[in-house]
C-alpha cells in the first residue's frame, strides 16, 4: 500500500518519479511519506510504500521481513509508478532511508528501470542481523541465536496465536544509556515520530525474521548499478556510518558518498 504525492503545477509533460521507503520497521506515514512529499514539492512524483506484511500492506504473518521479499518491494513500486500516466518510464529513481537504504542499492542493482538511486543513514540489514554491530558477533554467538529462532519457528507454528514479536523500543530511558537506543527512542516512542502501526513504535518484528537476513546477504551485486548514479548520504557521526562507506567502496562510479556534518543518524 502506498500513497503517491504529485507536485501541484506539473505541465503537461511527464514527471520523474520516485519510490521512497523506509526506515525498516517504519511505516510510510513516518519518514517515507516526508521524504516524498518534499520530493514533489521540487518537481517529482513520489511513491511511499508500506513494504509487504507491515502497516497498510498485506500479508501474513505480519511483522515480518526479508531481504528477498523487500528488495522485491522496491520493485514493485516501480511496477506501479511505471503504470501511472503522469510518470516518464525512463526516469524513475529510487530513494531509501535507514534499512531501506540497503534494500534500494539491492533493487537497483538487477533492475535496470531504475536509472538512479540515493540512500540516507544506510543500514546493511543482512550484515547487522548476521554478524552484530560493526562485525563483532562471534561464531558462538550467532549459532545460538540460529538455534534460539529454529526452536520458536516450532512453537509459532503449534501456537493458535501470532508469532512472537521480539520486541521494540523499551517505553522509557529509565536505566538505559545506550545513545543508538537513545536516537531511536527521541523519534519512534514520542509525539515527534510516534505512529500505531509502526513496529519500531511498539513490538517489533517476529523474532524469527532475523533468520533470512543471516542467510542471505545484500549488496552483493552493488557494483551493477553502475552506469547509473548512486548517492549515499551518511552522517559524519553516525554509529552505521561504515555500512554506507563500505557500501561505496564495492559500487562502481558514478557514485558519491555524502557526509553529513555533525549528524548522528
Amino acid at each position: 500500500m502506498g500513497d503517491l504525492y504529485l507536485p501541484k503545477d506539473r505541465g503537461e509533460a511527464p514527471l520523474a518519479a520516485l519510490a521512497v521507503a523506509g526506515p525498516f520497521g517504519a511505516v510510510k506515514e513516518q519518514a517515507a511519506g516526508l521524504y516524498a512529499q518534499e520530493m514533489a514539492e521540487r518537481g517529482f512524483a513520489a511513491l511511499a510504500f508500506d513494504p509487504s506484511f507491515i502497516g497498510e500492506s498485506g500479508g501474513q504473518p505480519r511483522y515480518v521481513a526479508s531481504p528477498d521479499i523487500n528488495t522485491e518491494d522496491f520493485m514493485a513500486a516501480v511496477d506501479c509508478l511505471g503504470l501511472l500516466p503522469e510518470v516518464d518510464r525512463e526516469r524513475i529513481g529510487m530513494i531509501g532511508i535507514c534499512g531501506f537504504g540497503g534494500m534500494a542499492l539491492n533493487a537497483a542493482a538487477p533492475d535496470k528501470r531504475v536509472k538512479a538511486v540515493a540512500v540516507t543513514s544506510m543500514y546493511d540489514m543482512s550484515r547487522v542481523m548476521a554478524k552484530g554491530y560493526y562485525d563483532a558477533m562471534t561464531a558462538g554467538e550467532r549459532s545460538a541465536a540460529l538455534d534460539a529462532m529454529s526452536r520458536q519457528r516450532w512453537e509459532d507454528a503449534a501456537s493458535d496465536d501470532a508469532p512472537k514479536l521480539a520486541g521494540g523500543l523499551p517505553d522509557t530511558l529509565d536505566g538505559i544509556d545506550d545513545p543508538v537506543i537513545s536516537m531511536y527512542h527521541a523519534y519512534y516512542k514520542t509525539d515527534r515520530g510516534y505512529h500505531p502501526r509502526s513496529l519500531n513504535s511498539n513490538g517489533g518484528w517476529n523474532v524469527t525474521s532475523a533468520m533470512s537476513f543471516m542467510n542471505m546477504p545484500q549488496l552483493t551485486y552493488v557494483d551493477e548499478i553502475s552506469p547509473r548514479p548512486a548517492l549515499i548520504i551518511a552522517g559524519s557521526e553516525a554509529h552505521s556510518r561504515y555500512f554506507s562507506e563500505d557500501a561505496h567502496a564495492a559500487a562502481a562510479e558514478p557514485k558519491e558518498l555524502a557526509a553529513c556534518m555533525t549528524c548522528r543518524a
